[in-house]
């Protein structure tokens, strides 16, 4: 069972004792696990070690030095099992269900660690944020080779086709309306649900062109445009929410910054420990 005494600034009986000491500081993910109230190691796993992975790469800080897998005995069997740095404890409970108390409890606690960018890394959201950005970019790439193989002989059209479908609004009055800088990508500004929204936008179109062997730069723009419709509609339909009207998040090149920041705060934490 989790305790929320577990995750008490100052406890000594807390986090802070079941820091294990060979040749560096970490923490066993499986204990981490019990500490957060999860019970089944294949699924924390699955979603909060791999999101955390993920989240580690998309930042381009170390996978192997914040996650290292490795075996151990438990009850006279061998396990699978990590050792996880602070940084990456950090990730793994941000990744965490927040409806748990002692992940909420964890969340706060590794906040209170690093002042400095506490605003930006305290909020779970943010992680999450990063992650679908990086997402984003990867399926635009895919969307645009997709599309210029198909016949699109004007891409900037075809993307504002999209937009508009979605936004009732081409890019650029986007940016406007959003107060975005004229500079940069609306994408940057937007929060998880309007990533999101944006993320599955895209890997439809995709689809769309795809099995229904859309070709052509006019009828190409007509696919896009439908399916940001289609978007559009669900998220009216489903949460009340029209897209234009999601308020913008920080941005998200402040986000990475003060994560990498949080990283290097982290590790001077536990800087010396292995030595002693």
């Amino acid at each position: 069972m989790s305790d929320l005494r577990l995750f008490t600034v100052g406890d000594s009986a807390g986090f802070e004792s079941l820091c294990q000491i060979n040749g560096s500081a970490s923490w066993y993910a499986r204990d981490l696990m019990r500490m957060l109230g999860y019970e089944s190691f294949d699924s924390f796993e699955g979603t909060c070690i791999n999101k955390a992975i993920g989240a580690c790469t998309t930042l381009r800080i170390s996978v192997l030095e914040n996650f290292e897998q490795f075996q151990r005995e438990i009850d006279g069997r061998l396990v699978r099992d990590y050792k996880l740095s602070r940084f990456a404890c950090y990730l793994v409970a941000m990744n965490g269900d927040v409806k748990k108390p002692a992940v909420a409890a964890a969340q706060g606690y590794f906040a209170s660690m690093a002042e400095v960018v506490r605003k930006y890394i305290e909020k779970a959201e943010n992680v999450e944020r990063v992650m679908i950005r990086d997402e984003v970019s990867d399926r635009e790439r895919s969307l645009s080779g997709v599309a210029y193989a198909a016949g699109v002989e004007q891409y900037g059209l075809f993307q504002n086709s999209g937009y508009r479908g979605m936004y009732n609004m081409d890019i650029s009055n986007l940016k406007r309306f959003k107060g975005v800088p004229s500079d940069r990508t609306t994408l940057d500004f937007m929060g998880k649900e309007e990533l999101a929204a944006n993320l599955f936008r895209i890997t439809q179109t995709e689809a769309k062109i795809r099995n229904e062997r859309v070709r052509g730069q006019r009828p190409l723009e007509a696919a896009a445009h439908d399916v940001g419709r289609t978007v559009r509609n669900t998220m009216i339909r489903t949460s009340g929410s029209r897209p234009e009207n999601l308020p913008i998040a920080t941005d998200i090149t402040v986000v990475k910054k003060s994560l990498k920041t949080a990283h290097k705060e982290f590790a001077k934490l536990d800087r010396g420990k292995g030595h002693k």
